[in-house]
């Protein structure tokens, strides 16, 4: 009975390690997003609506790919709590799941957006084009990637910049750069277009290291089991 608590024990802790993929297949899945409506689409909010009629597929494809990226951002986010631990604080907590949670519906509602004024679109064009519709629509999802998202993600990664200060759970130069991007997310003026991929291009460098910690303790645990075991068998 001992045997198989401590089999699902291990199982139960190992589980986190492999999720710190989620984090990367997040960075990947939304800076091809990004780049794809950089591309495609102007970076301004009172554009003409001509990436409606040359753009659509690509467009289509992007958001289809949205919410797989926001289920893996969820993933992330728990593989950052799991590393906490007990060291987790209420306070710094409630920052960082409000932050995520915000960040992670503006995305869902910018694509949304997105989404209508092509169901629209593909309908009766004239409504889009011709229409206050689009105005408004485009407008709406400009200030919601370009200017809420980004700075809800400046906070949450001000938060945890924070949280591994205080923790001291990951190096200090991973929390000082996290400092200085979360920044120029929250005090940036104007709007770069580039400036979206910015925070998945940090959840994958973020998860890949987490992973590779990961892979060393694991690496360095089981060195030490087999030591015990070849120790004990030589009594």
């Amino acid at each position: 009975m001992t045997e198989q608590h401590s089999h699902i024990s291990n199982r139960r802790l190992r589980t986190p390690r492999t999720a710190a993929i989620a984090g990367i297949i997040f960075g990947v899945l939304l800076i091809v997003i990004y780049t794809i409506i950089n591309l495609n689409i102007p970076a301004v909010p009172d554009d003409t609506g001509a990436w409606l009629e040359t753009s659509a597929g690509p467009i289509s494809m992007a958001l289809i790919l949205v919410p797989f990226a926001g289920i893996a951002f969820l993933w992330f986010m728990g593989v950052v709590r799991d590393r906490l631990g007990l060291l987790e604080d209420q306070f710094f907590s409630t920052l960082f799941f409000g932050s995520g949670l915000l960040y992670l519906a503006m995305v869902f509602t910018g694509a949304a957006l997105a989404g209508g004024i092509l169901t629209a679109y593909s309908i009766d064009p004239r409504i889009v084009t011709e229409g206050e519709v689009f105005i408004f629509a485009r407008a709406v999802m400009y200030h919601i990637n370009n200017v809420y998202s980004i700075r809800m993600a400046g906070m949450f990664m001000f938060v945890l910049a924070t949280i591994w200060m205080r923790t001291e759970i990951m190096p200090r130069w991973a929390a000082l750069s996290t400092y200085a991007l979360a920044l120029v997310l929250l005090i940036s003026v104007g709007f770069l277009p580039w400036m979206t991929t910015i925070f998945p291009a940090w959840v994958l460098l973020t998860s890949a290291y987490i992973l590779f910690l990961n892979y060393r303790y694991q690496k360095v645990d089981e060195e030490g089991s087999s030591e015990g075991e070849g120790g004990g068998s030589s009594e």
